[in-house]
């Protein structure tokens, strides 16, 4: 299983209502609130690039939800980047939030044809992040 938490053992109905759950949290006054400061987190990256599969980095690259993580100051200990729900409760969003944008953060180049580059990856988050922002 990938650190969004998705899995093949959902039933159709069962992912329905989660795709739901997670429509509302984007949409919602906390979710369009931790999307907005993303943005302007990413924006103020010295260096446009992000990484897969983690938070933070040792050498200090980062994830979308890392980029915010960094921006704060917040510290990672006590927080598993492979538990979205540890991960939302310490960036106070929602479980299906932080899953959501781990999820597209790391395997929504699966359809990609060639290995996405960290630079690409900003671009393409970034452009996700703002999709979701309501106007």
């Amino acid at each position: 299983m990938s650190r969004s938490g998705y899995s093949e053992d959902l039933d159709e109905g069962a992912l329905n209502l989660y795709r739901a759950n997670v429509e509302r949290a984007i949409k919602g006054k906390r979710g369009q609130a931790f999307l907005e400061e993303m943005a302007k987190s990413l924006d103020e990256m010295p260096e446009k690039k992000l990484i897969k599969n983690d938070l933070i980095t040792e050498s200090g690259m980062v994830c979308a939800i890392g980029a915010v993580f960094k921006a704060r100051g917040l510290d990672l200990e006590g927080v598993d980047p492979d538990d979205p729900e540890s991960v939302a409760q310490a960036v106070g969003i929602s479980r299906s939030l932080a899953a959501e944008i781990e999820y597209v953060n790391d395997e929504d180049d699966f359809y990609l044809e060639s290995d996405e580059t960290p630079e690409h990856r900003w671009i393409r988050m970034r452009e996700w992040i703002q999709e979701q922002l309501c106007a």
